[in-house]
């Protein structure tokens, strides 16, 4: 669950509470002297994209780059015959020329 923050107008207090979205309606709604204070989202990522990724998310990728062959996924990803790789070669050599400098 999201961590929000607020700030109570009758105190001029600051503090956090953690509750689900719907949660947080409900408490405003009820506590119309409390106000939320819009922050910046606390990411947090600990998956690095460097290094081998596990072999069952590999067949993810993959399915997702079948389905969507002209993304960048699908680009990486997906399976593509040779004659495939060689006409979206052409297309893109074309795509370039014809592309207004």
């Amino acid at each position: 669950m999201p961590t929000y923050e607020f700030l109570d107008t009758k105190t001029s207090e600051a503090f956090e509470q953690i509750m689900k979205i719907s949660e947080r309606e409900v408490f405003l709604l009820n506590n119309p002297h409390i106000q939320p204070i819009i922050s910046a989202p606390m990411l947090v990522s600990s998956v690095s994209t460097i290094g081998k990724l596990p072999e069952g998310f590999k067949e993810v990728l993959s399915k997702v780059g079948e389905a969507h062959p002209d993304s960048k996924i699908g680009r990486e990803y997906g399976n593509k015959t040779n004659a495939q790789v060689k006409a979206h070669d052409i297309v893109e050599k074309y795509r370039k020329k014809a592309k207004p400098t």
